[in-house]
């Protein structure tokens, strides 16, 4: 080897030595590329997920609709022979149609969880409506008289049942 000068290309040519903190550099932004491209993966994994329970709660609703509606299939004939009977004038016959459609409907929800509130006794602002408060001589909050019938489904109130509530008596004025 001569001692001559290097010159500047062979200088830019020759592999530079990294210092540690180019070396510590390097690894972090590998470590951070690697992290990086994880979390792309993990939303996108994330953003699938997502998707695929959409759809299948979507189509869990579907086939819960097919079961119910499939169910009432038999309530909608029903009906349509209570008709028949009403167009031939046999009160006797759609008394009994729309009997048979009413007791075929009710165990039909009834199978379904479907179950009437209680209508005997206090008033029960969670599931009552109290539509009017007359006087009476029983005691006052209990239900004298029902408007509309409430329903529950499961422990859920669908509609609450609408009745008329006691009062505490008029006094009378002399």
């Amino acid at each position: 080897m001569t001692d001559e000068p290097i010159t500047q290309q062979e200088e830019e040519s020759q592999p530079e030595e990294e210092s540690p903190e180019q070396d510590e550099l390097g690894a972090l932004q590998a470590e951070r590329d690697e992290l990086f491209d994880r979390l792309q993966r993990l939303a996108a994994e994330f953003d699938n997920f997502r998707k695929r329970a959409a759809r299948e709660q979507g189509e869990v609703v579907a086939r819960a609709n097919e079961r119910l509606v499939k169910e009432l299939l038999p309530v909608l004939d029903d009906l349509g022979r209570a008709l028949e009977a009403a167009a031939e004038h046999e009160e006797g016959k759609l008394e009994e149609g729309v009997r048979l459609v009413h007791r075929s409907l009710g165990s039909l929800l009834e199978r379904e969880g479907l179950a009437e509130i209680e209508t005997d006794g206090k008033f029960d602002p969670h599931v009552h409506e109290a539509l009017l408060a007359q006087p009476s001589e029983l005691q006052e909050g209990s239900i004298l008289e029902v408007i509309q019938k409430g329903y529950r489904l499961g422990q859920r109130v669908l509609r609450p049942a609408r009745v008329v509530v006691s009062a505490p008596p008029a006094e009378e004025t002399e």
